[in-house]
């Protein structure tokens, strides 16, 4: 296997195109699949992705566009999945070229949904790859701040620091600087809980609680995710590195969280489905809140936040009952 060898990103979105963006800091050529082809075309005529991102433009005669996945796949080393994750099954099913001698790197932040799995063991068991020819992105770095060239810090994870080495070469260009992990599942978990606790937070936000109380319920969370992963994945972690703790944060406050914005949305007293459509793009807190309530039910790990989430987004409980009994959970 070459690494990164040629370069392709699975995906079309708002993250998708940052990540293009930060390729092309230092790839001559790049691969970038859409599943639809009139955004192609779109893109073609206007120089940009007509959807997300639409400041960030692009040199087209760097960029192979397709609509084809199996032919993108065929034609490229290193594969970046970058699909919301309702949307992985579906498309891992149109796959129907080999996967065995690619290295893919995973930047969905989410579970594949019904099997509950982290998208890494998910090509493990399903696709019968090797785990050191998968890698995760993580960390702390919003989609619009890399489109503005703010400094950004991500994490690279992979049970193969050599392959997770190559690959962070390729991005640490312009504002990206990157560190190295094996912890792929925490990393990858993390991303989920994080996610359904920015939802919290913005849930919060639209009961008008201040900051002091969102100080006390992001100190929790990263308390709460602690102890999941260290049931879930017991390793020797640091929950303070920006890859956990900064990623949780900037996903609770930041105005570009699509989460908070999600869950503030559902505070003010819109409902999950009005919300969802007004919002345009995905919430992967909304399906994280889910998948994780029934991974939990095997491993009963203390977790009010996310279950103050789940029971708001799914058993459509009263926010202002149900964050009223956690702030008295909550220390």
């Amino acid at each position: 296997m070459r690494l990164p060898g040629k370069i392709a990103v699975l995906g079309s979105g708002s993250w998708a195109t940052a990540i293009a963006k930060m390729l092309l800091e230092g790839q001559t050529q790049i691969g970038w699949y859409f599943h639809r082809t009139d955004r192609i075309s779109a893109f073609r005529r206007l120089g940009h992705n007509p959807g997300y991102l639409t400041g960030v433009r692009f040199d087209l005669k760097r960029i192979n566009l397709s609509d084809n996945l199996n032919e993108t796949i065929k034609g490229h080393d290193t594969l970046i999945v970058v699909t919301p994750s309702p949307y992985l099954k579906d498309l891992f099913k149109k796959i129907k070229t080999s996967l065995k001698d690619k290295f893919i790197v995973i930047a969905t932040k989410g579970i594949v949904p019904e099997d509950n799995m982290i998208v890494s063991d998910y090509l493990v068991k399903r696709y019968k790859l090797s785990p050191d020819n998968i890698a995760v992105i993580g960390g702390p770095c919003h989609a619009e701040e890399v489109a503005l060239d703010r400094l950004s810090y991500l994490t690279i994870g992979c049970p193969d620091l050599t392959k997770a080495s190559a690959f962070a070469e390729v991005i640490s260009k312009g504002c990206i600087k990157t560190s190295l992990s094996q912890d792929m599942a925490g990393i990858e978990y993390g991303a989920v809980l994080k996610n359904v606790y920015a939802i919290a937070a913005g849930i919060c936000n639209g009961l008008s609680y201040g900051d002091n109380f969102q100080a006390v319920l992001i100190s929790n969370a990263i308390a709460e995710m602690k102890r999941f992963l260290t049931t879930i994945h017991p390793i020797d972690r640091n929950i303070d590195d920006s890859v956990y703790l900064g990623d949780l944060l900037v996903t609770g406050y930041s105005r570009f969280s699509r989460n908070h914005v999600f869950g503030t949305m559902v505070g003010k007293g819109y409902s999950v489905k009005n919300a969802q459509i007004e919002m345009e793009m995905v919430a992967e807190g909304y399906y994280g809140s889910k998948c994780i309530r029934e991974i939990n039910k095997h491993y009963h790990v203390n977790m009010p936040i996310m279950d103050a989430v789940y029971n708001i987004l799914y058993e459509k409980i009263n926010p202002v009952n149900e964050i009223k009994l956690l702030t008295d959970s909550l220390r």
